[in-house]
């Protein structure tokens, strides 16, 4: 026993810290301290098999840890000191698992879960609650604690309207900083009577406005906050304290549920305008479809309680949950690195989840997951679940497996605050607790807001169908502001009368709106982020014909080229590595430029007017086949270096970042990058174009709708490599038919493109325009290295893009037939004809096959006389551009020459696959 001697005189929060330390890192403490923890552990850790309790580990306490298995330790070791650590297992129990006790559900009995925090689980009894303990000095409340003040203390803190969680977080530093938050003031708000005031003023605004709806708007689709009012005070929280911090902008993405009172009441957008809005008037412009009043994004300068300006931005949205998770990420992004020069602290993102949605929607996972990525990091998220408790008509239990719907948030060990929606203080608490953190560890954090759904899911639905006891407590159940003017009111903070009149001159205020809603002609569709987009006009008619000036000087040519094929010479490159990149002087001293140098110079001469660059995407730096190599390694420390970023010291910035395998969340991202941005280029590239499939929700949603629904321009370059080359279903089509399908009213250019040259011109069109349209592009795989698919450095300095390259071989007099086409079977049609000596079969290739010059196609046709007319294409017949042409050119003679219709989109044999494209290729000639 002399061993332990030490003990009866040593610090308890000495010992409760140094065991803290144990915990996260047993080999950083003295070994002699090391294996007393061990054998302690060892004493409580085991009976029957069963896991009992450890300090940071959750869920083991027992109702059996009093019974001591290692009596030869416990011997040694005094009782008081004994009953010191099964205090601070206490202490972490309620750390790391009071959350699952706490008060924070208004309308539903909590889950019973076990082992309870009862103190017969830890080995203490109801006798020890007069004992004093030095344990407490763990949570800052002395040394010469009872264990009743110490219980007390706990409950207050982890148990009452905030369950936090944050005890799985690795850093200790984290922790300690979240407990020595948590420990002011017991984690409870110290408001001072303007505080208060203002989370009931905000309140009122949130309840009035949704009554008024209510009234004037009856059984109309407004998915309203109501059971969630508390947001809206929780929301003026966050933006005020953030600016306290130092943030000057804020982006906000949401699905529909609180959007309107969220404009109204935060955004600060017209009453007057909402309501008019639901009067389902046309828009001021006919030019566009518009969106119904729950998609609509907005951007406005309000200004913070400290008087400064900050900038909002509400992101426009589809019905398609959590997309817009991934476009705020990119707009963040950009904004930071354009306006804030990559000082994330003066920009906040905030997703606003509904609770099934963040459970059930796998993007939110591809989007947390870009937390602390360097391509995509945005300084960390507030994320916030306005938690319903309800799918549609889905039960909670029926939506998840996890406990939580924001268990997701372990993913990145970012803490979480369950807060019940009721309590509007605790809800400023969470919100102010939130602003902290991501500003003290630029890194994620979630407030789960915890209320209910006060209607069916659009108003005009009826609940009790599906939940007919949830719905008759939330009948009876008062809303927030009125829980929380009774309170006030109690606490003598604000008067009935004063109330009485606000409340008022609000409904007097809503009134007047009301009537001058009634006066609004149209409904304006208020432009997103207007400041960004000044000088840009959206290209209608035939103004996506005008030919851009895209050429480009022949010596500055020549100069990027020498800084991109020259190797530092004070480095050790991969041997192959230095012949590729030196490889690329000597195709312009040959004059036959190749797709990846073609590419490259687009970049270089952008990059040289001063324009920024991001291309991102699953193995971008390289390039899936190895063209690229925008950035190279040392061959023995790995480092990077960029040969784009050494051109001139007044150039733009080329950032490529290989991104996590996404493509659903990185290409809205980038999407979302790109909507900020628009002087950048910015690229997404997929690593085989049919993975594009995976992010289809955003194609659909965004790209090609984005401008007629919210007149949104984008510039966003999209590089889907597509080829048949007998490489099997998943790694042939980019799907050429589905944007082809989507295509209208000059939403997006679709290309298939065939020369080095033209694909420059093509890259340089999208920024030097006075407009933006996303550009996707059917990118090559053979034709990289195809030794026809060259260009001349003429070809760089002189032209423009060309939609249509027609033939120069065949006399038109003389031609049989004419052939068009587009993308890689024109390199296999045209050897075809050289070998059969063929001067009658003219080929006609279509660079871009949208927006398309009709006029133009019919004029080359009329050229032929009565040549025969055939789309050729190496897709199936009911893929590819076939279906596109055949309803553009209906009254033309087209015939087709394809592979037959197929359910796959090309077959696994590489032999099969050869085979049939001769034979497509044969017929084209018969």
């Amino acid at each position: 026993m002399d061993r332990f001697s030490f003990l009866n005189a040593a610090h308890i929060e000495f010992i409760g810290e140094l065991y803290d330390q144990y915990i996260q890192y047993p080999d950083s403490v003295e070994p002699s301290w090391k294996a007393f923890f061990q054998g302690y552990d060892f004493a409580n850790a085991t009976y029957d098999g069963e896991p009992l309790f450890v300090a940071t580990a959750p869920a083991r306490e027992s109702k059996v840890a009093q019974q001591v298995v290692n009596p030869a330790v416990s011997a040694q070791v005094p009782d008081s000191v004994q009953k010191e650590f099964k205090v601070i297992n206490l202490i972490n129990a309620y750390r790391t698992r009071g959350h699952l006790f706490t008060k924070t559900n208004p309308v539903r009995e909590r889950r019973k879960w076990e082992p309870t925090l009862a103190l017969e689980n830890f080995g203490l009894s109801q006798a020890d609650l007069n004992q004093t303990f030095t344990a407490g000095e763990i949570l800052g409340i002395g040394g010469a604690i009872t264990l009743k003040e110490i219980v007390n203390h706990l409950e207050e803190m982890y148990c009452d309207s905030i369950g936090v969680e944050y005890m799985y977080v690795r850093e200790p530093q984290k922790i300690e900083w979240i407990q020595n938050w948590l420990n002011q003031n017991l984690n409870h708000p110290k408001l001072s009577k303007e505080d208060k005031e203002r989370i009931l003023f905000k309140l009122n605004q949130a309840t009035a406005f949704e009554n008024f709806l209510n009234t004037k708007y009856v059984g109309q689709k407004r998915f309203s906050v109501e059971g969630n009012e508390s947001l809206i005070p929780g929301l003026d929280t966050l933006i005020n304290r953030s600016s306290d911090l130092g943030v000057q902008e804020v982006i906000v993405g949401m699905a529909h549920r609180g959007r309107l009172n969220v404009l109204a009441n935060i955004f600060g957008k017209s009453y007057s305008q909402i309501f008019s809005e639901f009067e389902g008037k046309a828009f001021d412009t006919d030019l566009v479809a518009g969106d119904v009043k729950y998609h609509m994004g907005s951007t406005n300068t309000i200004q913070a309680s400290n008087g400064k300006d900050v900038k909002i931005n509400l992101a426009p949205n589809p019905s398609h949950l959590e997309t817009v998770d991934a476009v705020v990420e990119g707009i963040t992004r950009a904004k930071a690195e354009k306006e804030y020069n990559e000082d994330y602290s003066k920009i906040l993102p905030v997703l606003i989840h509904g609770d099934a949605a963040v459970a059930g929607q796998g993007i939110v996972y591809e989007v947390l997951q870009m937390m602390s990525l360097e391509g995509y990091k945005t300084g960390g998220t507030v994320h916030v679940v306005v938690n319903n408790q309800i799918g549609f008509t889905t039960n909670y239990l029926d939506s998840r497996s996890s406990t939580y719907c924001t268990d997701i948030a372990k993913v990145t060990l970012s803490p979480v605050l369950h807060v019940n929606a009721d309590d509007a203080e605790a809800v400023v608490h969470a919100f102010r607790f939130a602003a902290d953190y991501r500003a003290q560890f630029g890194q994620d954090v979630f407030i789960d807001l915890l209320g209910y759904r006060k209607y069916g899911h659009n108003e005009g639905d009826e609940p009790k169908f599906t939940q007919p006891k949830l719905y008759d407590a939330i009948a009876k159940h008062p809303n927030p502001r009125q829980i929380y003017l009774d309170k006030l009111l109690q606490e003598g903070a604000v008067g009935a009368d004063i109330v009485k009149q606000k409340e008022e001159e609000f409904k007097a205020l809503l009134e007047e709106n009301f009537t001058a809603s009634k006066e609004i002609e149209r409904n304006k569709l208020f432009p997103f982020m207007p400041e960004v987009w000044e000088g840009y006009e959206i290209a209608e008619g035939d103004k996506v014909f005008e030919k851009a000036n895209t050429a480009y000087d022949a010596d500055a040519l020549k100069e990027i080229a020498k800084t991109i094929s020259t190797i530092p010479g004070d480095k050790k490159f991969i041997r192959k590595i230095v012949r590729l990149v030196e490889g690329r002087a000597k195709m312009i001293e040959e004059d036959k430029i190749d797709w990846g140098l073609g590419e490259a110079l687009a970049f270089g001469s952008i990059l040289k007017d001063g324009r920024d660059i991001r291309l991102s995407g699953e193995d971008v730096q390289r390039g899936t086949f190895s063209h690229r190599h925008a950035v190279i390694k040392t061959e023995d420390t790995e480092e990077k270096v960029t040969l784009l970023n050494e051109i001139s010291e007044d150039q733009g910035k080329f950032r490529v970042y290989n991104s996590l395998l996404s493509e659903y969340g990185v290409l809205g991202f980038d999407y979302g990058y790109a909507m900020a941005n628009p002087k950048a280029l910015t690229i997404w590239e997929a690593q085989f174009g049919d993975f594009t499939n995976g992010a289809q929700i955003m194609i659909d949603q965004y790209i090609s709708a984005a401008e007629d629904k919210w007149r949104l321009q984008n510039g966003l370059v999209m590089l889907l490599p597509h080829g048949y080359e007998g490489q099997g279903a998943e790694h042939s089509s980019a799907r050429l038919e589905r944007f082809l399908q989507q295509t209208a009213d000059n939403n997006m250019i679709v290309a298939n493109i065939t020369t080095p040259a033209n694909f420059f011109h093509a890259l340089r069109r999208q920024v030097v325009t006075d407009y933006r349209k996303p550009l996707v592009v059917m990118s090559p795989k053979s034709l990289l290295r195809h030794p026809q698919a060259v260009s001349k450095l003429e070809d760089f300095t002189t032209g423009s893009f060309e939609e249509i390259i027609e033939d120069t071989f065949v006399d038109p007099k003389k031609a049989k037939k004419v052939v068009f086409c587009s993308g890689k079977i024109y390199y296999e049609l045209a050897k075809k004809r050289e070998e059969l000596g063929d001067t009658t079969t003219a080929i006609v290739r279509l660079e871009q096959l949208y927006p398309i010059q009709e006029g133009r196609i019919e004029g080359i046709i009329e050229k032929y006389g009565d040549a025969e007319v055939i789309w050729a294409q190496e897709e199936p017949e009911n893929m590819g551009a076939w279906g596109y042409i055949l309803r553009r050119y209906r009254k033309l003679p087209f015939e087709v020459v394809s592979p037959k219709e197929s359910a796959a989109t090309a077959p696994g044999s590489s032999k099969r696959w050869a085979a049939i494209y001769e034979e497509v290729i044969n017929k084209v000639f018969k």
